[in-house]
């Protein structure tokens, strides 16, 4: 049962890296090169399809890592789910009143204030990026090392 929560957690946190990594250095970057309003079109179904494969991931992983340490794997298996878990609230604290501003009803798709607000959510998602490559860092270091 542990090597198999150790793959789920390596897996999910992993393909959850690659993906948030690809969305801040190439998704997102290419939005921006249009004009506001495309952009702010195009990120709209965009985040909500993401959500949904992020959001299983981050579960996924945490939960993952943190049954392996339960099993006795560890504990950086345990700071390993910390990081990537830590997106989770961190989503719902910090990123999420940004993203509900971003899809008012009436948003001027148009206006600066918009263009400001899908910026500030690109630099708010690369902390997404960062803890989920330390996580991705730690279970990968943990594979090889054990």
């Amino acid at each position: 049962m542990l090597v198999v929560v150790e793959f789920l957690a390596v897996l999910s946190c992993t393909l959850f890296t690659g993906a948030a990594i690809y969305i801040n250095l190439v998704e997102h970057p290419a939005r921006l090169s249009c004009e506001t309003t495309a952009a702010a079109l195009q990120w709209a179904p965009s985040y909500k399809r993401a959500t949904v494969m992020q959001a299983s991931l981050a579960i996924i992983g945490f939960v993952s890592g943190v049954s392996a340490w339960l099993f006795g794997a560890g504990g950086m298996w345990l700071v390993g789910a910390i990081l990537l878990g830590a997106v989770v609230p961190f989503t719902f604290i910090v990123i999420m009143p940004t993203n509900h501003t971003l899809l008012e009803p009436g948003r001027d798709l148009s206006s600066p204030e918009t263009r400001a607000l899908l910026e500030k959510w690109g630099q708010l998602h690369a902390v997404r990026s960062v803890l989920s490559l330390l996580a991705s860092l730690v279970f990968i270091w943990l594979l090889v090392v054990t």
